[in-house]
């Protein structure tokens, strides 16, 4: 397969976009989570133990920019800030779903 570019970056396979995207330590988490129902971003943090604010923070942004949640917020006081998957983020859960099976599997091999 030739190389592409999206977003100004060079891929040289769709395994390295689909990484790139979704992959890393609290992404497949969030998007697991937002597979479930419409999250605020505390309900977030508190689900997800050890993620910083920052981190939290930043992943979150890096999915809306690549369009797999949508963030909404509310004007009223205090602030409302809803995060929810989108259609292309659902297309992402049969990966996550793989993966979680198969880290089943290699567990049970490897205890």
């Amino acid at each position: 397969m030739p190389d592409f570019m999206i977003d100004g970056r060079t891929y040289h396979n769709p395994v390295e976009l689909a990484l790139d995207v979704i992959g890393g330590k609290w992404r497949m988490p969030i998007l697991w989570r937002l597979n479930q129902r419409i999250w605020r971003y505390n309900e977030l943090r508190r689900d997800l133990p050890g993620v910083s604010h920052k981190m939290l923070t930043a992943q979150l942004r890096a999915l809306e920019t690549a369009g797999l949640l949508t963030r909404t917020v509310f004007p009223i006081v205090p602030p409302r800030v809803d995060y929810e998957i989108t259609k292309l983020g659902r297309t992402a859960i049969p990966a996550i779903e793989a993966l979680r099976t198969w880290g089943s599997l290699y567990r049970k091999r490897r205890t």
